[in-house]
Order: C-alpha cells, then sequence, then structure tokens
C-alpha cells in the first residue's frame, strides 16, 4: 500500500473511532498487565467476565498473591490456558514486588522479564499505560495487516517492523488499537463484512467482492 493510501486508511479509521481503548477492564497499572496476559489467545469479553469479581478483590501483587494460585485459578478457569496463566499471573506478581516494588516497569525489556509477557504484551502495556507509539501484533492486527496490504508479514514481529515503517507518525498511537477494531468487528477472520469498511477502495484484498455484504 502506497503512503498516501496508508494516510488515508489511517484517516478514515480516526475519523469513525477518533479516540479508541483497550477493550479490556483494568483500574490500574498491574491490573492492566494482568488482562493481557490473561487475554492470550482469549477473548477480551472472556477476560472481563473473569475478571469482573477478581479485580474487585485483586489491584495490587500483594493482594494476588495472598489470594494465591488456586484462588485465581477459581476466578479464571473459564479462560483458556487458566492453569499455566495463574501460575504466570502469580510469579509475575512475586517478581514485581521483588525487582520493581511492586510497580509495572517502564521498558520493554523489563516488561519482557515478567513471567506470561511476551513482545506484544509489553507493548500494550507501553502503549496504554505510557503513551509510547508502539504498536502490538495480535491475531486480528496480523490479519488485518496482511490481507489489506498495509504490512505484508509472516511473523508478527515482521509485521510490527512494517507498521512501524509504514504508519505515519501522527496515527502511531493509536494504530494498534485501530486496527484490533477494524479486525473484531468488520475485517473478520472467516467472513470480512466488506459492505460496511470504510477502506474498503484501499484494500488490496482481492477477494473482497464475493465476500458478506451487509445490507443492515
Amino acid at each position: 500500500m502506497k503512503p498516501a493510501a496508508v494516510d488515508s486508511f489511517f484517516a478514515r479509521l480516526a475519523a469513525a473511532n477518533p479516540h479508541p481503548v483497550t477493550e479490556l477492564n483494568y483500574s490500574n497499572a498491574y491490573t492492566l498487565v494482568v488482562a493481557v496476559v490473561l487475554s492470550a489467545q482469549a477473548t477480551d469479553i472472556s477476560v472481563n467476565k473473569a475478571t469482573a469479581k477478581l479485580f474487585q478483590q485483586v489491584t495490587t501483587p500483594e493482594a494476588m498473591l495472598k489470594l494465591g494460585e488456586a484462588g485465581l485459578k477459581q476466578h479464571i478457569k473459564t479462560i483458556g490456558l487458566f492453569n499455566a496463566k495463574a501460575k504466570n499471573v502469580i510469579a509475575l506478581s512475586q517478581k514485581l514486588i521483588d525487582r520493581f516494588h511492586g510497580q509495572v516497569p517502564r521498558t520493554r525489556d523489563e516488561l519482557q522479564s515478567l513471567p506470561g509477557v511476551g513482545r506484544k504484551t509489553a507493548n500494550v502495556v507501553l502503549n496504554v499505560l505510557y503513551g509510547e507509539p508502539t504498536i502490538a501484533v495480535d491475531t486480528h492486527v496480523f490479519r488485518v495487516a496482511n490481507r489489506t496490504g498495509l504490512a505484508k508479514g509472516k511473523t508478527p514481529e515482521e509485521v510490527e517492523h512494517q507498521l512501524m515503517k509504514a504508519v505515519p507518525k501522527k496515527w502511531l498511537q493509536h494504530a494498534h488499537h485501530w486496527l484490533i477494531l477494524h479486525g473484531r468487528y468488520t475485517c473478520k477472520a472467516r467472513t470480512p463484512e466488506c459492505g460496511k469498511c470504510v477502506v474498503r477502495d484501499l484494500c488490496g484484498y482481492k477477494d473482497k467482492s464475493t465476500l458478506h455484504i451487509n445490507h443492515t
């Protein structure tokens, strides 16, 4: 996709949703990290349901350790991979206390040193908490970037690298939120709703003329 088209692409997404935010519920830096870790291979809706009561009880690493791994599992057992996630959340909570005085760190390397926190999670935290222009490539971003021709790549890191080069600086702050929401509600995996897509004419996906058209 040419630079002018990329600029128009994000200008249209911005016009439709000027102030996009994460759909994960959280109350502070710590609960955001926990929510993002829990969201791996799970929907935001399922995570929000699981954390509704959890985050009423737990908002700090200390409170999480007091709850314990078994107690945490009872809250998140409806989420996929909950056993591994519970273990990671307890371990990252302990590390936050031991190494970072209970505070969520501000660098990617420090964030990725936490159990269960990969590059995508670190990018979300850096963007949402600290306002850094990072792009977290989840399945939605990966699909939309490749399908539209916005950024081609075989791995999330390749797509992230291409997006960081292609997206104009003025759009970088919210770029990954726009792409996530576009992939979640319009450019869906199985049946993209091209009929309601605001960037359809800019999209390089050749099969869009045969895809589902939303007449509502």
